[in-house]
């Protein structure tokens, strides 16, 4: 680390030490910054991993009905069903802010799906597939916002780090450095002040 070439003066102290002091408070609000990004980390991980599970089970369901329909049908049988119409959902993001991350919720009005065009081959457990697999689909927009939600935040968490190392280890031991040497320097004129006194009244 080097000194700043600063002159050693009473008002330079005083400037240093109230610099010192706004470092010390910034720091401050970085680390407490930091601890409230790691605990809405921490929420949206929650939030994200009780989604990732119902989405799991949601998919596994969707497999066995397709397996079911592929069954009944087979694979070629199953591939002349009319596709399901696009699902009508009405899914907006609802912005928040935490400390300046804008994070989004998902937010769905479900509507009915639609029925498909009536097939002459149509069953329960084709119908069963499809709906299940319509179903994945709002599951899916919810974990994508949330997971990036979770970028946001992460990204967000490292650049605060960031900054609060780089005043933790560099700039508060750099200033308390030259916080000294100006102290010092100080402390050395004063005593050839006293010096030279004693020398004019002799």
């Amino acid at each position: 680390m080097t000194e700043r070439a600063i002159v050693p003066t009473h008002s330079a102290f005083l400037e240093l030490k109230e610099e010192r002091s706004g470092m010390r408070e910034g720091y401050r609000f970085l680390d407490e910054k930091r601890l409230i990004l790691a605990a809405e980390i921490l929420a949206e991980l929650g939030r994200y991993e009780r989604e990732l599970t119902a989405f799991r089970a949601d998919y596994s369901e969707a497999v066995d009905a397709l397996q079911s329909a592929v069954a009944r049908h087979g694979l070629e049988g199953l591939a002349v069903h009319p596709t399901a119409p696009p699902l009508d959902t009405d899914c907006r993001l609802a912005p928040r802010r935490v400390l300046g991350v804008t994070l989004h919720d998902l937010i769905e009005n479900d509507r009915q799906p639609q029925s498909p065009p009536p097939s002459v081959a149509d069953s329960p457990e084709a119908d069963s597939a499809r709906r299940a697999f319509q179903a994945l689909i709002p599951r899916i927009a919810r974990l994508a916002a949330m997971v990036g939600n979770l970028q946001r935040l992460r990204a967000d968490y490292a650049r605060t780090a960031r900054r609060a190392r780089a005043l933790e280890d560099v700039l508060l031991p750099e200033i308390d450095e030259t916080l000294r040497a100006v102290e010092s320097a100080l402390e050395e004129l004063e005593r050839e002040e006293v010096v030279r006194a004693r020398q004019v009244r002799t």
